[in-house]
């Protein structure tokens, strides 16, 4: 099934959803000792490869982080050459000092926000729909 391309529609359609928890990001250059289901994304870069996990994962296999992070997924279906997303939900947030780190998938874009953020962050991605 196809992902929506029209930015006026994806917007209207956010529907923003908070998983519980709390995330993190590391960088390894070896994650062999890290059982493949306790991650839930993971990124080759030149430095190290970025994986994304729960935090209480991360306390398990003592690793260090410094960004403790909220997971809000979009789940309106958006197209991987729908543009215009990431733009828009950045800079609603950037509008109130809210960093976010965008992680896109096939189905959904997944946005990880500081965890002191977490409810003011909701309140303006909720926002698109009320438009």
């Amino acid at each position: 099934m196809a992902g929506e391309t029209d930015l006026n529609i994806l917007l209207e359609s956010l529907e923003p959803s908070l998983n519980l928890g709390s995330y993190v990001f590391i960088s390894l250059k070896d994650i062999n000792e890290i059982l493949r289901e306790d991650i839930l994304f993971e990124f080759k870069e030149a430095e190290g490869i970025t994986i994304l996990l729960s935090k209480d994962k991360a306390d398990k296999y003592n690793l260090d982080y410094e960004f403790v992070a909220s997971w809000i997924t979009l789940k309106v279906h958006s197209a991987l050459d729908a543009v215009g997303l990431t733009a828009a939900v950045s800079s609603a947030l950037t509008k109130h000092n809210i960093s976010c780190n965008v992680v896109a998938a096939y189905y959904h874009d997944h946005i990880f926000v500081s965890k002191k953020d977490t409810k003011k962050a909701m309140e303006v991605l909720s926002e698109f729909s009320r438009k």
